[in-house]
């Protein structure tokens, strides 16, 4: 019997593949779990195996682009045994066609009766989902010890510190679950056993004679929609915050899935609707309006991954912070004088981003131990300087790299800062654009922040904080003025970076920012 592969699912808002290259070809004999090709989504290239051994027949070439679910490849089974089971059912089924449709449950049965003789277990395993991820999380199953389920069905959650995404069954048959909820299991890891063969229709194959026609349409039914009214983990995280049950929201996802944006478009009035009888039926308890009430929420892979890094910053590093004061009134008058005609000109804003950015590349040229890092008992110094920024996401933080800022212009530096923004709210962000940075930029001042000592974002050695800007009395040429001041921060590893360094690399930013015509000039 040949089996089909298909596009497998391979995170929330992924809906579609390129094959990137096959590793076989056609007509390789293949194993199950053998790596066949290279699949690219717009956040990840990934491998796919092989869901059993057998002879390779490939559907879908080098360069096409797939739909998640959609045939990508047949394995058939070794000694033409594909082959003759196809040939033999389909005089079969053109010679009796009336007889199927007096009979509909005819084709399951004789389905079962052609199974194998002898069921087998496979292993269902962690897929690989990215390069750098060597770990995921089960975030919930779908499915459960003893279900039934079909080809292709979802049958659990999983969550990495990228992403989350579904894992589909590679195969018809009876689950066993092996690893629980909330358990981290590493890339090729046992993640369910699948009984396939005589042993999983044989447990359906009762009921179907008890009463024909009730279960055929809800094992349909089922097979349709059984992602109905399930919310995915970033939906139910939004509809707990906001105290709307899942049941109340209509899901526009695959199989009537709750997706993201149908939990943040969702009212909580429904809610509050169908609580409203439950509270006039128990008016004793008049105050629950002023009730404590408190939550529990499993952390996040990616917050995990996060707070494990940061802890790890802390204790590893020799991490010391230097503070300094910029008068970014030069700036602004820039900024108010030309920022139309920049728009107008070059298409994107005229921002504070592009003016630190560009005086750190050229302070960090100025001291090259700023942009090094240490690797084991050396130091790594860059000639380049790739700029990370640091950027709050819907999921958390993450840091795409701007890189050889040093090269770029205002308006390159705008229009990038622009697209990893963009990228980054939509979850688009992929693996290569977060890593490789030689030294990092954060903005707290967006949020308000006056003051703060941001942590190192290792490997690199030191890290930049800006802040708010706040109009403050200052002595300008023994005279009081009121100007708009922001205070900076570097913090840095002091095991490489010594302090005439670090304070001398914060004044040459000052000195490029108060007075911007030395970064056109590179004086």
């Amino acid at each position: 019997m040949a089996i089909e592969m298909k596009v497998p699912s391979v995170g929330e808002s992924v809906t579609e593949v390129t094959i990137a290259s096959w590793v076989k070809k056609d007509g390789d004999l293949v194993k199950m779990d053998e790596v066949i090709c290279e699949l690219e989504s717009d956040k990840a290239t990934f491998e796919l195996p092989a869901e059993a051994d057998g002879i390779l027949r490939i559907v879908g070439k080098e360069g096409d682009t797939l739909s998640i679910g959609q045939v990508i490849c047949r394995i058939e089974e070794a000694g033409g045994k594909a082959m003759a089971d196809t040939s033999a059912e389909a005089p079969a089924a053109n010679s009796a066609p009336k007889a199927a449709e007096a009979a509909p449950v005819a084709a399951p049965a004789a389905e079962t009766a052609a199974a194998p003789a002898e069921a087998k277990t496979i292993e269902i395993t962690v897929p690989a989902v990215g390069e750098s991820i060597s770990e995921v999380t089960v975030s919930s199953w779908i499915k459960k010890t003893g279900d039934t389920v079909g080809l292709d069905e979802i049958i659990c959650e999983l969550e990495s510190d990228k992403a989350t995404f579904e894992l589909p069954s590679p195969q018809a048959g009876t689950l066993t679950v092996v690893a629980n909820e909330g358990d981290v299991v590493p890339i090729g890891g046992v993640l369910a056993k699948l009984t396939v063969g005589a042993g999983a229709p044989a447990q359906s194959s009762v009921p179907l004679e008890a009463a024909p026609a009730a279960p055929v349409a809800v094992a349909s039914e089922t097979s349709d929609s059984y992602a109905a009214g399930h919310p995915s983990p970033a939906a139910a995280k939004t509809l707990a915050e906001k105290g709307i049950s899942p049941a109340s929201v209509q899901g526009t996802g695959v199989g009537g899935r709750i997706t993201k944006e149908d939990a943040q478009n969702a009212s909580a009035t429904p809610a509050k609707a169908a609580e409203a009888p439950k509270a006039e039926a128990a008016p004793a308890a008049p105050a629950a309006s002023g009730a404590r009430t408190s939550r529990r929420e499993k952390m996040s892979s990616l917050r995990k991954t996060i707070a494990r890094r940061l802890v790890a910053v802390k204790s590893e590093t020799a991490m010391l912070t230097t503070f300094n004061e910029v008068d970014m009134k030069p700036i602004m008058d820039l900024r108010k004088q030309y920022k139309d005609k920049f728009k107008e000109v070059h298409g994107v804003g005229l921002g504070f981003m592009s003016f630190f950015t560009k005086a750190c590349s050229i302070a960090l040229q100025d001291f090259p131990v700023v942009n090094a890092f240490i690797d084991g008992e050396e130091i790594v110094y860059n000639d380049f300087t790739d700029i990370s920024i640091a950027v709050s996401a819907p999921r958390g933080l993450v840091v795409p790299v701007i890189r050889n800022a040093e090269k770029m212009s205002f308006s390159d530096i705008e229009s990038e800062v622009v697209r990893l923004a963009v990228k980054a709210r939509d979850n688009k962000l992929t693996i290569e654009e977060m890593t490789g940075g030689t030294f990092t930029i954060t903005n707290g001042g967006i949020f308000g922040s006056m003051l703060s000592t941001p942590i190192i974002n290792a490997p690199q050695s030191a890290i930049l904080g800006m802040h708010n800007i706040v109009e403050r009395p200052v002595a300008i040429n023994g005279q009081v003025e009121i100007r708009p001041i922001m205070y900076v921060a570097l913090s840095y590893d002091h095991r490489t970076i010594d302090g005439k360094d670090s304070v001398g690399f914060l004044v040459r930013v000052k000195q490029l920012l108060e007075d911007p015509m030395r970064m056109l000039l590179q004086v």
